[in-house]
């Protein structure tokens, strides 16, 4: 199997569902602590109206903060309309992360729009961001079920990926957004991308909402998923979704990839100090394994 790339999206994912506000001074600390512990893409934020989300408030200015940061990892933003795009491409944006719901009513409470008139505008939006020359990765959230309209079909899941594709679009994520994923479902799932373009680049982000998130990881690399998507400390969730709980800790992640000999070149014992500082700031136990029990044989420096 393919190396795995991690895409940690704690400032993002993470960061939306809570109330508490992390200063920028204290989100850039974390986004050059994440880099530096040897994480390829790190999600600095989301270009979304500040009133919807105040905690992406920043997203631009921290960007900016960035642009001066030693080489190494790329900085991913989310974007959802053509000005969120505008607001990326002003700040230094390198990836830009798009996407639109296959559930009909996690989509209107997210964008305001039904799943097809959003495909439309992210694709749109999606080619504008290519034509600025930056790596484009496009999504369909609630890929494998709706915390309000139970399961999707997979027809819905696979007509949009066609949207995605027949625009030249090949860097592509199924979310669980709900979290109702299973193994099964997403070895079959990602095996049909697979099967309408061998050559797609395929990311995957599970919500651990019914603790399958692992597993389910493990079953999207068995498919053929190259990027994974987690977040420190396991923080986050969908404010838009019917039953919110956070991601697989990136700690997590590392620990079990490191326990099969993969990615030592990431240093779990930052990774894992930067997860205990996250849960002191919040002050409050979050969902990390990692954080309660530690590593089997000590963490990797």
């Amino acid at each position: 199997m393919a190396r795995i790339i991690l895409h940690e999206v704690g400032l993002r994912d993470g960061l939306q569902m809570e109330r508490a506000v992390v200063p920028t001074e204290k989100k850039e600390l974390w986004v050059r602590e994440l880099l530096a512990c040897g994480v390829e893409i790190v999600q600095v934020g989301s270009f979304v109206h500040p009133e919807k989300v105040p905690q992406m408030a920043d997203t631009d200015e921290l960007f900016r903060r960035l642009a001066g940061r030693p080489a190494g990892g790329v900085l991913s933003g989310l974007v959802l309309n053509e000005k969120g795009l505008e607001r990326a491409l002003a700040c230094g944006v390198e990836m830009v992360c798009l996407g639109a719901s296959a559930s009909e009513t996690h989509s209107r409470k997210n964008t305001g729009m039904g799943s097809d008139e959003a495909t439309t505008r992210i694709v749109k939006t999606a080619l504008a961001a290519v034509a600025a020359g930056k790596k484009v990765q496009v999504s369909v959230q609630s890929a494998f079920g709706c915390g309000f309209e139970g399961p999707i079909p997979e027809a819905r899941v696979l007509a949009m990926v066609r949207a995605y594709l027949e625009a030249g679009l090949r860097t592509v994520s199924l979310a669980d957004t709900a979290g109702h994923a299973h193994p099964a479902q997403v070895e079959r799932l990602f095996g049909e991308l697979l099967r309408l373009d061998p050559g797609l680049e395929l990311a995957a982000h599970f919500h651990n909402t019914y603790g399958l998130g692992m597993a389910n990881i493990f079953a999207a690399r068995r498919a053929g998923a190259v990027s994974i998507e987690t977040s420190f400390a396991g923080l986050g969730g969908c404010p838009f979704t019917k039953v919110a709980a956070g991601n697989v800790a990136t700690e997590d992640l590392v620990h079990a990839l490191q326990r099969a000999g993969e990615r030592e070149d990431v240093s779990l014992a930052r990774l894992l100090a930067l997860a205990r500082e996250v849960e002191t700031f919040f002050g409050r136990p979050l969902p990390g394994f990692l954080l309660r029990t530690g590593p089997i044989g000590g963490a990797r420096p």
